[in-house]
C-alpha cells in the first residue's frame, strides 16, 4: 500500500491560518511525527507530504501547507507554495480554532470556485470550544464541520467519517483505463518497447496498470515488443479486440496492425483517464495553426533523468518541428511547476501524467482553456506529428469526430 504512486492517491490538502494546529492534526491522523510541531507561527515552511492508508478509501496523500496568512518576503514564498497546492488537491481541510471569520469564508469561496470539496475543522477544542455561530457560519459552505483536538486525540473518528462522506465521487468511482473497451475472454495486445528511462528490470507504470486492468476485466493480456508484433498477430487464431502501443513505436505498429483492429496508445488512454480526452484532442488539432517561432511549453510530471533521445526533450520537439516546417521555442517544466501567465504560449503539451493526479491535470486544462491556449499530451502530439492521429483514436469514435 505504501508503494502506491502518489498520482493514484486521494490527495487531501490541510489549509488554514498559522498556528491553528495543521501539522498537529496531520501527526494525529497519521499517528506519526510526520511534521514538525511548534508554538512559533510559520514553523511549516514548505508543503509536507505524508502517504497513509485510510480505510475505506485506501491510499491517501496528506499535504500539510504553510499558513495562508504568512507575512514578509519569505512568507510570500510560503504562501505561493500553498496556493500552488490547490491545483492538485482532491479534498481540503480548513483548519481553525474557535472562530470562522472572513479569512475562512474567503478560503471556502476559493475552494467552491475550484470545485474542491472541503471539511471545516475546529481544532484545539480541549482548550476552548467553537461557538454555535461559528459552526453555523462554516456550514453555510459545507455540510461537513467537525470539532477535534489533535493534542488530546478527540474527534478523530468523526473526522475520518467526514473524509469518507466528502471524498469526491469521481475518486471513489475512477473512470476505467481501458476495461470499457474490451470484454471477457478477448485478446488485448500490449506493445511494450523496452523503455531505457524506466528502472532496470521494470515496466513503466502505464504498462503495468494496463496489464492489471485487462486481467481485472477477465480478458487476456498479450505483451510483446514491437519487433515481435507481426509474428504474434499472424499466430493468433482470433483477432485481438484492441491493440495498445507505446507512442514512440506507433508508425511500425500501425503498419503491422490491420485497419479493422482498434489501435491506440498508453498515453492516449492516460489522456482520458487522467485528464479530458476531448479537450486534449481539440488542443492537438490546433497544431495545424503553429508557425515557426511559436512558443511551446512541455510539462513533465516526473523527475526522471533525461537520456540522449528523451521523448519530451528530443523526440517530440524534432517531430513537431518537422510537422510545422521550422523551429519552435520549447520550454520544459517539471513536477508541479505551472506558470500563472500562459499568454505567451501557443501550445502546451502535458506528459502522460502517470505520476500526478487527475485533479492537477484537469486544473491545467481549465487554466489553459481560460487563457485560450491549446493543450494536448505526449501521445496525441506524437500521433499528430507522424500523421496517424485518426488511427490512434479508432477506439473512440465520438472523440474521433472532433477531427472533422
Amino acid at each position: 500500500m505504501q508503494d502506491t504512486p502518489r498520482g493514484l492517491r486521494l490527495q487531501i490538502g490541510i489549509f488554514g491560518r498559522r498556528n491553528v494546529g495543521k501539522s498537529s492534526l496531520l501527526n494525529a491522523l497519521t499517528q506519526q511525527e510526520a511534521a514538525i510541531v511548534s508554538s512559533i507561527p510559520g514553523t511549516t515552511t514548505d508543503v509536507v507530504s505524508k502517504p497513509i492508508e485510510l480505510k475505506p478509501l485506501g491510499p491517501v496523500l496528506f499535504l500539510d501547507t504553510a499558513g495562508l496568512d504568512d507575512t514578509g518576503e519569505l512568507g510570500q514564498k510560503r504562501m505561493a507554495k500553498t496556493t500552488a497546492t490547490l491545483d492538485r488537491v482532491d479534498l481540503a481541510f480548513i483548519v481553525t480554532e474557535t472562530a470562522w471569520e472572513d479569512y475562512e469564508d474567503n478560503l471556502a469561496r476559493d475552494f467552491a470556485r475550484r470545485k474542491i470539496p472541503f471539511i471545516a475543522i475546529f481544532n484545539k477544542q480541549d482548550i476552548a470550544a467553537a461557538s454555535t455561530q461559528a459552526l453555523a457560519a462554516a456550514r453555510q459552505h459545507t455540510a461537513e464541520a467537525v470539532r477535534v483536538s489533535a493534542r488530546a486525540g478527540t474527534g478523530q473518528d468523526a473526522l475520518r467519517q467526514a473524509i469518507v462522506r466528502a471524498a469526491p465521487a469521481d475518486f471513489l468511482n475512477n473512470p476505467p483505463l481501458l476495461s470499457d473497451l474490451i470484454g471477457p475472454g478477448e485478446n488485448v495486445v500490449l506493445v511494450v518497447p523496452i523503455d531505457l528511462e524506466a528502472p532496470k528490470g521494470r515496466l513503466i507504470l502505464p504498462q503495468v496498470q494496463a496489464i492489471r486492468e485487462v486481467l481485472d476485466a477477465d480478458a487476456k493480456a498479450l505483451v510483446v515488443k514491437e519487433r515481435e508484433l507481426a509474428d504474434l498477430l499472424r499466430d493468433l487464431r482470433t483477432t485481438p479486440s484492441l491493440v495498445v502501443t507505446d507512442s514512440q513505436a506507433i508508425l511500425k505498429v500501425s503498419a503491422d496492425v490491420p485497419p479493422s483492429v482498434p489501435l491506440t496508445g498508453f498515453s492516449v488512454l492516460f489522456a482520458r483517464w487522467k485528464g479530458d480526452l476531448e479537450s486534449f484532442v481539440r488542443g492537438t488539432a490546433a497544431i495545424d495553426q503553429l508557425v515557426p517561432g511559436d512558443r511551446v511549453m512541455v510539462l513533465e510530471s516526473c523527475t526522471h533523468h533525461p537520456i540522449g533521445d528523451d521523448i519530451g526533450r528530443v523526440k517530440i520537439p524534432r517531430w513537431l518541428e518537422q510537422y510545422v516546417g521550422g523551429g519552435l521555442l520549447f520550454e520544459h517544466r517539471g513536477g508541479h511547476d505551472f506558470p500563472e501567465d500562459l499568454s505567451s504560449y501557443q501550445l502546451i503539451i502535458q506528459c502522460g501524467a502517470c505520476m500526478t493526479n487527475r485533479r492537477e491535470v484537469l486544473t491545467r486544462i481549465l487554466r489553459a482553456t481560460e487563457a485560450g491556449v491549446p493543450i494536448s499530451n505526449y501521445g496525441l502530439v506524437i500521433a499528430k506529428s507522424l500523421g496517424v492521429l485518426d488511427r490512434m483514436l479508432s477506439p473512440f469514435p465520438g472523440v474521433r469526430e472532433l477531427l472533422k
